[in-house]
């Protein structure tokens, strides 16, 4: 995993993983479809972190999270796609 520390904020059902680092916020949201379902929607890392391996640190613990949590992950957004493809090891938490 990552050196960042990650928060996990949830309202109803709609829900963020957020990284907060020199005053900037890296996220990745995500909207609650079931108790078994979980639709990444939205991953956005300002040009402050950009490079820093923030966003993959987002999609990496929201793997961690599904996987331990029991639910799957529907990669609406781009990013979450392209990394889900760049980790066929993490076929298990994905919905797809």
């Amino acid at each position: 995993m990552s050196e960042f520390d990650i928060a996990r904020e949830v309202e109803g059902s709609r829900g963020r993983y957020v990284i907060r680092q020199g005053g900037h916020e890296a996220e990745l949201t995500y909207s609650i479809s079931s108790p078994t379902m979980v639709i990444a929607d939205h991953t956005g890392v300002p040009d402050a972190l950009r490079g820093t391996g923030a966003g993959l640190a987002l999609v990496e613990r929201l793997v961690a999270d599904a996987r331990a949590e029991g639910f799957r992950i529907v990669p609406l957004c781009p990013f979450v796609n392209a990394q889900r493809r760049r980790h066929p090891d993490w076929a298990d938490a994905f919905n797809v």
